[in-house]
């Protein structure tokens, strides 16, 4: 008998330098392209749903468009928006990818780039 799979979920987050559609983009496929390549990750059948939030301040397009243009056509996608909490970091997106895995819950990679590494440290250490 083989191994189960199990649902986990991925954390990420990455800082955006401006409110603009190409920045937005280009750091979440930055972001989702690391997430897959520090978890193993060569396509997306295992991927059960991504979930994207940004800052309010980030309102000119959508982070899933990034997924899309990455081929990611079949996975399902969410947007919304952080609840607006003073003295949060400004311009972040972040993702929560679950993927169907034999990974322990320990062996999971979470990505934090450009800024958003400040917001777990405890996470980069491991990295």
């Amino acid at each position: 008998m083989s191994e189960p799979y199990w649902l986990r979920g991925i954390r990420g987050a990455t800082s955006v330098v401006a409110d603009e559609p190409e920045a937005i983009l280009d750091a979440t496929r930055e972001l989702l392209q690391e997430m897959l390549r520090r978890n193993g990750l060569d396509g997306f059948d295992h991927i059960a749903a991504i979930f994207f939030t940004t800052t309010p301040d980030l309102t000119s397009t959508f982070p899933a468009e990034a997924a899309r243009e990455l081929g990611m056509n079949m996975v399902p996608l969410l947007c919304n928006q952080e609840i607006p909490v003073p003295g949060r970091m400004p311009r972040v997106v972040r993702v929560m990818m679950q993927v169907n895995t034999r990974m322990r819950q320990d062996e999971v990679q979470h990505v934090y780039l450009g800024e958003a590494a400040g917001l777990r440290p405890d996470l980069i250490s491991a990295q």
